[in-house]
């Protein structure tokens, strides 16, 4: 199902959804435009959020622009860690709620 080819289907939301897909373009620029976050940390951000939702549309295109955002192995290893132990954490946190007294 996943295949990067899939993107250029873009095209056919862009023209039958117009306004719609016009304001989503237009939030998607403003949300990764430089700000009080840098754009490599919104990246990274952004990375961390796709791991999570495992889509792998935006880990693939999120992972590129972090590299060319300067983003190093390291950092995105680090990213990659960091997502894992909020899964991890969520699971344990909720596993209280197995213990009813």
């Amino acid at each position: 199902m996943h295949d990067m080819k899939n993107l250029n289907k873009l095209d056919v939301l862009n023209s039958s959804a117009k306004d719609g897909m016009d304001a989503f373009w237009a939030f998607d620029k403003a949300a990764f435009a430089d700000g009080a976050i840098d754009g490599k940390t919104k990246q990274l951000l952004a990375l961390a959020t796709a791991l999570t939702t495992q889509c792998a549309y935006c880990i693939e295109l999120h992972t590129d622009a972090a590299r060319k955002a300067g983003a190093s192995d390291e950092e995105l290893a680090e990213t990659a860690v960091v997502t894992a132990a909020i899964r991890a954490g969520g699971a344990v946190t909720h596993a209280t709620h197995m213990f009813k007294k």
